[in-house]
């Protein structure tokens, strides 16, 4: 039997670079080479595209900061990198790109467009469900009109910032301090920031600013940090719920907690949660998921309040292509449900297939 090409595209233009290698790299170790082939691509910081080998990866390990792709990898054309995409080969049904590409120009459905008009089959979140998860406050707005709880915020653009900054962080007075300020597009806790005080605000939405053209200004809340991974095209399922611990002296889960500090924080697997909860966590978390039209696989954050006799349970965001390096909780989550890595590599693989086939039968014209 063939086997299945399953091209690994990673790297990338934004600020999860390096995280995207990390991640590639542990998807290149649990593929089942039995029923796959794999191909590497990788994109560089300037969005030039490289026919990368197993050896870029094989570093991949540790401090990501220190990362890069083989400069002696040779550049390739778009259309070259996808030339898997000819006719032939897409009735064969072989051929499966499976984007590591977090953050900006390859979570957020740029990626997933080009895909779509090669007609090629992809792993995870189609355009819209890309775009939409990506941008943090077009998600909540739809959450909120969904009636799914999420956390209070504020949005500050770019134009109205630079016209008038007060009047542009005035409305966040009512959420008093501490507050986060973040980008609207971005992951990995780039350009996030905890304000103690009114002195910290401006400045943090100026560094926000460098990532974005959308910020949030968002209430803190004292809270547990629960995620749920589901997987699923028409019929998505949610994993058991587990809880990062934050141990970072930043106090929440930062890029340096997440990535950098190996003492920064830790996991548990099963969140230690009444039953309830975790019944209400997998129920809001396929919700979510069903809300903001995703397919293949998503990771979905909440925020769960430590006090109070009912304490309060919130959707902070969602990822569409969720981290899976060494730490990561999305396979470590499925893991705990009972499916392995390579296992849930493969179920990933078949989704990205049947999502591509349903799209096939559909008419294009009279």
């Amino acid at each position: 039997m063939s086997k299945t090409r399953v091209v690994i595209l990673f790297g990338g233009r934004s600020a999860e670079h390096e995280i995207s290698l990390l991640s590639a790299r542990n998807v290149l170790n649990a593929l089942d080479r039995d029923r796959f082939e794999p191909m590497l691509i990788g994109i560089d910081r300037r969005g030039q595209w490289h026919l990368e080998s197993e050896r870029t990866l094989a570093g991949a390990t540790g401090n990501p900061r220190g990362l890069a792709l083989d400069p002696a990898a040779p550049a390739v054309g778009v259309e070259a990198a996808l030339v898997q995409s000819a006719p032939a080969a897409a009735e064969s049904g072989d051929t499966v790109v499976f984007p590591v590409l977090h953050g900006t120009f390859g979570e957020d459905g740029t990626v997933q467009g080009l895909l779509d008009l090669a007609d090629v089959g992809y792993v995870g979140a189609g355009v819209l469900g890309s775009a939409v998860g990506m941008d943090k406050e077009v998600a909540k707005r739809l959450l909120r009109d969904a009636g799914i709880p999420i956390v209070d915020f504020v949005l500050v653009t770019a134009a109205g910032f630079a016209r008038d900054a007060q009047a542009a962080l005035a409305p966040a007075a009512r959420f008093g301090f501490p507050v986060f300020v973040k980008p609207s597009n971005a992951g990995s806790s780039v350009g996030v920031t905890r304000v103690r005080d009114g002195d910290g605000l401006g400045p943090a939405v100026r560094a926000a600013l460098q990532f974005d053209r959308k910020v949030l200004i968002e209430r803190a809340v004292d809270a547990r940090e629960i995620e749920c991974a589901v997987l699923g095209n028409d019929d998505p399922q949610a994993s058991i719920p587990g809880e990062i611990l934050v141990h970072h002296p930043d106090g929440f889960y930062s890029y340096d907690a997440k990535y950098v500090d190996a003492a920064g924080s830790s996991w548990k697997i099963p969140a230690d949660i009444p039953p309830a909860t975790a019944a209400r966590v997998q129920e809001l978390a396929v919700r979510t998921f069903r809300t903001l039209e995703l397919s293949g696989m998503a990771r979905v954050d909440f925020f769960l309040e430590k006090t109070g006799p009912s304490p309060a349970l919130y959707v902070n965001e969602v990822n569409t292509i969720p981290g899976f390096t060494a730490v990561s909780m999305y396979p470590k989550m499925w893991e705990a449900s009972g499916l392995s890595q390579k296992a849930l590599l493969t179920r990933l693989i078949e989704l990205a297939l049947e999502r591509r086939n349903a799209r096939r039968v559909l008419k294009t014209g009279t």
